[in-house]
């Protein structure tokens, strides 16, 4: 999705930030690595991957968008929930547009379906909520209907009317971000509606995210596709050493912080398997974003109150609230 045609005329320039919020599990993540052509927020299969906040950069001509992918919205119960919905109503502040993203077969059993499962029931919920705020905000946002690729078309339009009915949209669109249904339309509209002014970042760079943090989140991707159950949760990743060795290979050190002494084994498994498959993924991964060879190195550390601890909010470029 990126494009190579760039004017870099200060005086011609446009820029917007759009922000791209919606509740876990919405798609998110995908559509902002769309956009911008490159990974540069993880995504998995499960609810509440992404925790902070990621800019990523996309220039067409004479237009910067920057896309800010945020944490899902829900109803937080921790003090890391209630950072990572802060930091998604955050990004709202400044933002020259709003795309409010739907994951349209969950939102549509959730709202529906008398046998919708727990999953889609949360989902709704939480969009739900996010309507309610947004429509007291007084905000108008892009309405993304997202996951069309699993629904007839027709399925789609009771879920467009029960949002209108609550909330005033500026424009709808019906995408999917992992098939790639019309984003191109999504971005030729951000494009004509980006407002004259310098851009914001350099024109090389596709992202705000430094590389330590972004090695720090693939390999907290793959703890999340390996393990089940509440353990990813638990977890987080912190790169430690970042060096270059004589070969001029890349040598990244990282720990994973986990609550209980218990969870350290399940992360290590048998024999250490567990981490090495985890460790061997990341790698691959790194190495193909970075464009080098990485060497990574693991390690698993018990903190039982990490999610209470500024340092770690900080390391995940989240506010810590006392």
């Amino acid at each position: 999705m990126q494009t190579n045609q760039i004017n870099a005329d200060p005086a011609s320039q446009k820029c917007a930030i759009i922000a791209v919020i919606g509740a876990p599990n919405a798609g998110k993540s995908s559509f902002v690595n769309a956009m911008v052509g490159q990974k540069i927020a993880i995504v998995t299969h499960k609810v509440q991957t992404t925790r902070t906040r990621v800019r990523g950069l996309s220039i067409s001509d004479n237009t910067q968008l920057i896309f800010v992918d945020t944490p899902g919205i829900f109803e937080p119960k921790r003090r890391l929930d209630r950072a990572m919905v802060s930091a998604a109503w955050d990004a709202l502040d400044g933002a020259d547009e709003i795309l409010f993203m739907i994951d349209a077969p969950s939102y549509r059993a959730g709202s529906t379906m008398e046998n919708a499962d727990g999953a889609a029931r949360r989902a709704a919920q939480d969009t739900e909520t996010i309507i309610d705020a947004l429509a007291a905000r007084d905000l108008k946002p892009l309405l993304l209907v997202n996951k069309i690729d699993k629904l007839a078309r027709e399925q789609t339009l009771p879920i467009i009317q029960r949002v209108n009915d609550r909330l005033d949209v500026s424009e709808t669109f019906l995408i999917s971000a992992t098939r790639g249904d019309d984003l191109d339309v999504v971005r030729d509209h951000l494009l004509s509606v980006a407002p004259e002014g310098p851009w914001l970042f350099p024109e090389d760079q596709l992202s705000d995210i430094s590389d330590r943090l972004l090695a720090a989140e693939v390999t907290r991707e793959k703890i999340f596709l390996r393990l089940h159950q509440e353990l990813p949760y638990e977890t987080t990743v912190e790169t430690e050493s970042w060096t270059r060795m004589k070969t001029g290979d890349l040598r990244v050190e990282q720990v994973i912080y986990v609550s209980r002494a218990g969870h350290k084994g399940i992360v290590l498994g048998a024999k250490g398997q567990t981490l090495k498959s985890i460790g061997q993924a990341a790698r691959t991964d790194l190495s193909e974003i970075l464009g080098e060879k990485v060497h990574l190195f693991l390690h698993v550390r018990v903190r039982e109150n990490w999610a209470d601890e500024a340092a770690r909010y900080r390391a995940m470029g989240l506010a810590f609230e006392t």
